[in-house]
């Protein structure tokens, strides 16, 4: 990355908020929870409210992850399609599955709502068919949705259309989903973390877990200086669960996605360039997706990486971007930045257990916004005992990456390469 390109358009834009303090001396708690992210405050806050006595411990700073970097889109559904998960899971379980994806967009705008987070929510998201088989299968799934889940929020739009409400022309189709939408992914986390601390909950930052262990009917959380005593344990760490929990290793893939802020564009490109003011999402294995920030900035990201993070990423970033609005050519880059994505074999949620008083969630796999506050809300049910809806991701059968501790990264890298080659087609 170029050095006059600074880091992080959502670090600067936005509101600072008072650093929670380092963990000094021993504590105990009724539940510890594993990571400062969406899924861990959540279930912080959603406990706190509940009564129980809460410490989360975050390795760096709230939302310093994926929770702080990613795209803010909000998307309907799983990355599967609801016929897929049929066949494979069966409809039942197909059906709960879909009714949970619902409950977690409700989710994020009810806490907006009760908590006032200040974090531009808007409605929409475009799903961009990137070529004519896209189209079709993007048609039967909006279809389907219609037909047997009631699901009418989404359409399907023509080309003209398409070209007309995203202010480009490289999509024979697409999908508007008025039951989607999109947010500040900075602004929205700490206002998460600024209402579990108000309802009750422990924030400590820059503590590093290093381990669990059990001891006499507890569990304790060590970490670097001091140790944390308590009943259960909440891992919510999404990419970086291996590192406390080994036996995860295998189920967990990470790569890197990359993304770029460019300057303000203006009174007239602002009306030209995405004038509907969704986000968008194209049907790419290795998609682009992007959308406008409230100061008038295009914040696009394309391309992935499972090894090798590249030296500069409006290098690989930007061509993607022309591509879709040629008319961006002299616009200036003024922000670029990655961050790591936690995804599974299957691209479905991995929840489960570890023990009895030890739960986790993760691999979100690019849905994480409304997938991981809706995991950490299913982690705090699972906490207080309540393990009804938490149990329905955890009935998912979720198989390990293939190669082993040396191979898995290669293998990944690989699986990536060949996405991008049948994105071509």
């Amino acid at each position: 990355m170029k050095p006059s390109i600074p880091l992080g358009y959502y670090t600067a834009s936005a509101t600072p908020i008072s650093p929670f303090p380092r963990l000094a001396a021993d504590t105990k708690a009724d539940v510890c929870i594993i990571g400062g992210g969406y899924t861990g405050l959540s279930a912080a806050l959603h406990l706190a409210q509940a009564g129980a006595r809460i410490c989360l411990v975050e390795a760096k700073t709230v939302g310093s992850g994926a929770s702080g970097r990613n795209g803010g889109q909000i998307h309907t559904g799983l990355r599967k399609e609801q016929a897929w998960l049929e066949r494979r899971l069966g409809k039942v379980h197909a059906r709960a599955l879909w009714d949970l994806s619902e409950d977690a967009k409700d989710l994020i705008r009810k806490l907006v709502a009760e908590h006032s987070i200040a974090c531009d929510l808007k409605p929409g998201v475009v799903v961009a068919a990137h070529n004519r088989r896209a189209v079709r299968a993007l048609a039967e799934d909006t279809d389907h949705l219609a037909r047997n889940y009631g699901y009418r929020q989404g359409r399907m739009l023509d080309g003209e259309t398409t070209a007309q409400m995203l202010g480009t022309d490289v999509y024979p189709a697409a999908r508007f989903d008025e039951g989607g939408g999109h947010l500040h992914p900075l602004r929205f986390v700490r206002g998460l973390a600024a209402a579990a601390a108000r309802a009750g909950a422990t924030l400590w930052e820059n503590t590093p877990a290093q381990r669990i262990e059990r001891r006499r009917g507890k569990v304790v959380v060590r970490c670097r200086g001091a140790r944390i005593t308590a009943d259960r344990v909440l891992l919510a760490c999404d990419a970086f669960s291996a590192g406390i929990a080994p036996k995860l290793a295998g189920y967990i893939g990470t790569i890197e996605s990359f993304l770029m802020a460019t300057a303000p564009l203006g009174e007239a490109l602002n009306r030209e360039i995405l004038p509907c003011d969704a986000a968008v999402a194209d049907t790419r294995h290795v998609l682009d997706y992007y959308r406008k920030s409230v100061d008038g900035r295009l914040l696009f990201a394309g391309g992935e990486a499972g090894l090798r993070h590249p030296k500069d990423i409006v290098k690989l970033v930007r061509p993607r971007m022309l591509r879709v609005f040629p008319a961006l050519s002299g616009i200036p880059i003024a922000y670029a930045w990655s961050g790591t994505v936690g995804i599974t074999r299957s691209r479905l949620p991995h929840f489960g257990k570890l023990s009895e008083r030890v739960f986790f969630a993760h691999g979100y796999s690019g849905q994480g916004v409304a997938l991981a506050v809706l995991g950490g809300k299913l982690l705090a049910e699972a906490a207080m005992g309540q393990r009804e809806r938490f149990d329905v991701f955890a009935r998912i059968r979720t198989k390990a990456f293939p190669g082993g501790a040396l191979l898995r990264k290669p293998l990944l890298g690989a699986a990536l390469a060949i996405s991008r080659f049948a994105d071509t087609r």
